[in-house]
């Protein structure tokens, strides 16, 4: 891949994570059940990316790139395989995200153990890229082990004993290390917003199907948490998981996953613009994971590995 494909793609991937970081500050915020929740912003993704895809349809089609006997919102069956893949695998991590936390005691360590566990997928990326013949230079490999540093002294506040839950986050974070995987084996032969609209509808489904049997949602109380929900359906599902399926069609998958562990540092950030004093440690854990990734940019050897 070209330079300015992997920049482009570097850029999107880091506007993503922009948005995944200041998300946490809206589901903070919410008090709906956590199928409940995954099932509403994932449909409000859904829905949001069927006018996308209809306008870029019949504009591909007015600009002779798709046949013109082409169906408007009609999918290939790549991007049928694609979507049911990534919309079951988003909805097993979010999933085991959300019971990990629940399973935390209330010692105020949750959150920062929680997203340090879930972002170990930027270890977990490459070690599984070396059974699948992705290679990695040495400068992302040691970005790896720089930001999983930061990640720690930006998470974990406290001392790392180890809980039930640890086990629980850990297998969402193989989820997502599965999810970029996956997205990074279909994003090039496939439309990526359609990947992406259909991946939010199944795991929207799910997600229902979870709500009813384990939950007991009420419109009354998605309509309570109406702004976290659409701000995490609109933004963080529609927006940010599409530039990710996007993005990784010019990114190596290993550098894509030091990228997108930067939410961590933006959820600081965010939460320090609405009040919260961030503390020398955390301070040099973003400086560490801002530093990896701008290493993992650097191209010594003239080529990017794909």
């Amino acid at each position: 891949m070209n330079s300015k494909s992997q920049l482009k793609g570097s850029l999107m991937l880091l506007l993503a994570a922009f948005i995944w970081g200041s998300t946490f500050v809206a589901q903070d915020k919410a008090a709906t059940e956590p199928f409940t929740f995954i099932a509403s912003r994932n449909l409000i993704g859904a829905l949001v990316l069927v006018p996308v895809i209809a306008v870029i349809d019949v504009f591909s089609k007015k600009k002779g790139i798709l046949p013109k006997d082409f169906k408007v919102l009609s999918y290939s069956k790549k991007e049928v395989i694609g979507g049911i893949f990534c919309g079951v695998i988003l909805f097993i991590a979010a999933s085991l995200q959300q019971y990990g936390i629940f399973l935390y005691p209330s010692d105020g360590a949750a959150a920062g153990k929680s997203g340090f566990i879930t972002a170990l997928y930027i270890v977990l990326v490459p070690i599984a890229g070396l059974f699948l013949k992705k290679k990695a230079g040495i400068n992302i490999w040691i970005s790896v082990a720089i930001a999983t540093v930061g990640m720690y002294l930006l998470c974990v506040k406290s001392g790392f004993s180890v809980h039930y839950a640890d086990l629980i986050l850990f297998l969402c974070a193989i989820g997502f290390t599965a999810h970029i995987l996956v997205i990074d084996r279909f994003s090039p032969f496939v439309n990526g917003v359609k990947l992406s609209a259909l991946q939010f509808l199944v795991s929207s489904i799910l997600g229902t199907i979870f709500m009813f049997i384990f939950e007991s949602p009420s419109i009354g109380g998605i309509i309570n948490d109406i702004v976290p929900i659409l701000y995490a359906g609109l933004l963080s599902s529609g927006v940010a998981y599409t530039l990710q399926i996007v993005a990784q069609k010019n990114t190596n998958p290993t550098v894509a996953s030091v990228i997108m562990s930067l939410e961590s540092v933006f959820a600081v950030l965010s939460g320090a613009v609405f009040g919260e004093i961030m503390s020398g440690r955390e301070i040099v854990g973003c400086v560490l994971m801002f530093a990896a990734v701008i290493l993992a940019q650097i191209n010594f050897k003239g080529k990017t590995a794909r």
